[in-house]
C-alpha cells in the first residue's frame, strides 16, 4: 500500500482498523462503535471510550471536518488528548483547550489545517453526566431520544465551532445531567443523527446490539457519511 492507503498494484483502497471498530467496556456495559459508512473512501471519525479508577466512564467522539486536509488525523488525535485529559479529572474546558492545541500543530498553514468536531462526556456510577461539545456531534437521552445538546451550525448546516489551527477561540458548550439519571447516553456523529428523524429507537437488548442496529440503520438509510455511535448505560443500569 501507499501512504495513503491505496493498493500499488489495484488501485483500490485498503480497509484499516478505523473502516469498522467496536469497544465493550464489561464493567459499566458502555460500548461504542464507529464505521466508514458506504460512502466515504475512509473513517475520518475517531471515538475514545474508557474506564477510570473510580468508576467514571469516558467518552469522546470527534468528527473530522471533510473540507479540511488529513481530518482523520485531527479527529485521532483530539480523541486521544481529550480522553487522556478527562480520565486525569481535568475539566471539561481544560480538555478541549488541550485538544485543539493537539490539533492546531497538525497545521503547516492556514490553507492546511486539518479540523474536527468534539463532543465529551463523562457518566458517573451515580447516573451524573457532564458532556462538552463544539460543532454538530450530537447527545441524546434514550430511550426518549431527548436531544442533550445544540449544533454550532447555520441554516444550511454549515458548522461555525471546530477544532484546528484555523477556527476561533471558543469555550465550549458544557451541560450537566444530575444523579439519579437513568437510561442511555446516546453520543453519535451526523453519519447517525441525519437519519434519526421519525426513528423509533430500538429498547431491547444489550448496548453493543442497539448499537449494531442503529448502525444497520444508517447504512440500510444511504450511509451517506462515517458513522460513530457511543452508548453508556445510566444510573442503576450503569455497571
Amino acid at each position: 500500500m501507499d501512504a495513503e492507503g491505496y493498493c500499488e498494484r489495484c488501485g483500490a483502497r485498503q480497509p484499516t482498523g478505523r473502516d469498522h471498530a467496536e469497544i465493550v467496556l464489561d464493567r459499566s456495559g458502555a460500548v461504542a462503535v464507529t464505521d466508514r459508512g458506504l460512502r466515504r473512501s475512509r473513517n475520518e471519525d475517531a471515538v475514545a471510550l474508557l474506564e477510570t479508577p473510580n468508576g467514571a466512564v469516558v467518552t469522546v467522539v470527534c468528527d473530522g471536518v471533510g473540507s479540511s486536509p488529513r481530518a482523520d488525523e485531527a479527529s485521532a488525535v483530539a480523541v486521544e488528548t481529550a480522553s487522556a485529559a478527562l480520565a486525569r479529572g481535568v475539566p471539561h474546558e481544560e480538555a478541549f483547550e488541550l485538544a485543539g492545541r493537539a490539533v492546531a500543530k497538525l497545521a503547516t498553514s492556514l490553507d492546511d489545517a486539518p479540523a474536527c468536531t468534539y463532543i465529551a462526556a463523562m457518566a458517573g456510577p451515580d447516573g451524573g453526566v457532564t458532556i462538552g461539545w463544539a460543532g454538530d456531534t450530537r447527545a441524546y437521552l434514550l430511550p426518549s431520544g431527548t436531544p442533550l445538546t445544540e449544533d454550532d451550525a447555520v441554516e444550511t448546516g454549515e458548522i461555525t465551532a471546530w477544532l484546528g489551527a484555523d477556527a476561533d477561540d471558543a469555550d465550549p458548550h458544557v451541560r450537566t445531567l444530575p444523579p439519579g439519571t437513568t437510561g442511555l447516553l446516546l453520543i453519535c456523529s451526523d453519519g447517525l443523527w441525519r437519519y434519526l428523524d421519525g426513528y423509533d429507537f430500538p429498547t431491547s437488548g444489550t448496548p453493543l446490539e442497539l448499537a449494531r442496529e442503529m448502525l444497520r440503520h444508517a447504512l440500510s438509510s444511504g450511509g451517506q457519511d462515517n458513522v460513530t455511535i457511543a452508548l453508556i448505560p445510566l444510573g442503576e443500569a450503569h455497571g
